[in-house]
């Protein structure tokens, strides 16, 4: 989750916020590359979560990750993240350790930047007997078991959660994801990504598929995650019928953000609860609370961090739908994307895939890919065969893109991964379910070392 976002005037009418989204577009040799993955923090010993207080918790590891530069970010008098060049470290309700990376020019960069990531938590982790798992959910722990961070989004958060779903603590508490954020050229552009993002998010989640279980047994599902956010929140989460309407663009996301229900005003350190309030009568000085006071760009930026659709955007565009994972799969996942979105040829390839589905045909392969993985189907079509498409579609995108290494190799083999599993048609899930029914005989304590970093 984000931290407060800065650097906004005064908002004077709806238009300043289509022109905020608008001054994302770049042009194309300026789009860059962001991944962020998110990771569960635990005692090695005892194979419980890591609290923030103590020799051995989360602080600690945000303390000893100063030693290689990472300046701290305090919220009443607590460090709840780092930044350093760009890139930041924050912190999950449940304390799960989030990179943000800083924005990239190619996967290359992407992977060392990931890898020394990875290290230095590594180093620091190893000093206080902690590991950190890469999952889509937590395997073991119940809810009450898992600490809060001393955020004070959090707070207004969890206690809204519950009003408006049933599995909006599990999303916040004990789900991990990997994500990527991408560049668009025009409206135009932005339009035919968003679009294709959506349509082939299912595809994603199948192929990282990778939470199967809860509280230590299986839980019925591939990616327990994605199943979750099916009853988050369903007025801030899902797959957007009307980005695929005609005439769908920045306008038309901005209408729809004002109506996403509010969760704070960030006042001068403090996060002032107006769950349920909306942007629009902020915007006409009517919010309650804070009558006659207009918002500022910096309220609108940060409200936009708090809308949860399969893709999203706000100066960039983020894609949102795959759970946690190794370190590969943490390469992938913008090799895929960049791959479809950052060549015109591919995009466009992409964009004829999925340019005449029906919502509900797009809606009904959401809903079953969390069960059915690489199995489900449209139009009489698995995934799995779909995902073959779209990683040929992406190879391509990528070759076209050569995009180098200093050894003149291309980003394609970040896509190896993805297409073993395309190839063998098992999921990352149903190769732990395998281990778990198998050789761990029933015990999920493996899996900390199986699918610890």
């Amino acid at each position: 989750m984000s931290v407060p976002q800065t650097g906004g005037g005064l908002i004077e009418s709806r238009d300043d916020l289509v022109a905020f989204l608008e001054k994302g577009c770049k042009g194309k040799d300026k789009w860059l590359i962001g991944t962020e993955h998110e990771k569960f923090g635990f005692h090695t010993d005892t194979l419980t979560p890591l609290e923030y207080e103590g020799p051995r918790g989360i602080k600690a590891m945000l303390e000893g990750m100063q030693r290689f530069g990472w300046q701290p970010v305090m919220e009443g008098g607590n460090i709840i993240g780092l930044t350093m060049n760009g890139a930041s470290i924050s912190l999950e309700p449940g304390g799960q350790f989030e990179l943000s990376g800083a924005p990239l020019q190619t996967i290359h960069q992407t992977c060392d930047e990931v890898h020394t990531h990875l290290a230095q938590v590594r180093e620091v982790a190893d000093e206080i007997g902690a590991g950190f798992l890469g999952l889509g959910i937590s395997p073991k722990w119940t809810l009450d078991e898992t600490p809060m961070m001393p955020k004070g989004r959090y707070q207004i958060m969890r206690n809204y959660m519950p009003k408006v779903g049933t599995r909006g603590l599990d999303m916040m508490f004990r789900s991990c994801t990997i994500q990527t954020n991408l560049d668009f050229g025009s409206e135009a552009d932005m339009v035919k990504k968003f679009r294709v993002g959506l349509a082939l998010q299912p595809v994603a989640t199948a192929l990282f598929a990778n939470s199967p279980f809860l509280e230590g047994k299986p839980n019925g599902f591939l990616s327990y995650r994605s199943e979750m956010w099916k009853d988050v929140d369903k007025n801030r989460t899902g797959m957007l019928p009307f980005v695929f309407e005609e005439g769908f663009g920045f306008e038309a996301y901005v209408d729809y953000a004002l109506d996403v229900p509010m969760y704070f005003v960030y006042r001068e350190g403090v996060y002032h609860d107006v769950t349920g309030l909306s942007f629009r009568d902020f915007l006409a000085g009517n919010l309650k609370g804070f009558e006659g006071e207009m918002p500022t760009l910096s309220d609108w930026a940060d409200h936009l961090t708090t809308i949860f659709p399969e893709v999203r955007i706000k100066q960039f565009m983020e894609v949102r739908g795959t759970d946690g994972g190794p370190w590969a799969k943490i390469c992938a996942l913008p090799a895929l994307w960049v791959g479809l979105f950052y060549h015109q040829d591919a995009l466009d390839a992409a964009y004829d895939m999925v340019k005449d589905w029906k919502q509900e045909e797009r809606q009904a392969l959401r809903d079953a890919v969390p069960q059915e993985g690489l199995a489900a189907k449209i139009r009489g079509r698995s995934v799995q065969d779909l995902a073959r498409d779209v990683l040929e579609i992406a190879t391509s995108g990528l070759e076209a893109r050569g995009a180098l290494d200093s050894s003149g190799g291309n980003e394609v083999h970040f896509l190896n991964t993805l297409k073993e599993v395309a190839i063998s048609g098992r999921t990352p899930a149903e190769v732990l379910l395998e281990a778990f029914h198998g050789p761990w005989g029933g015990d999920i304590d493996p899996i900390f070392k199986e699918c610890a970093y």
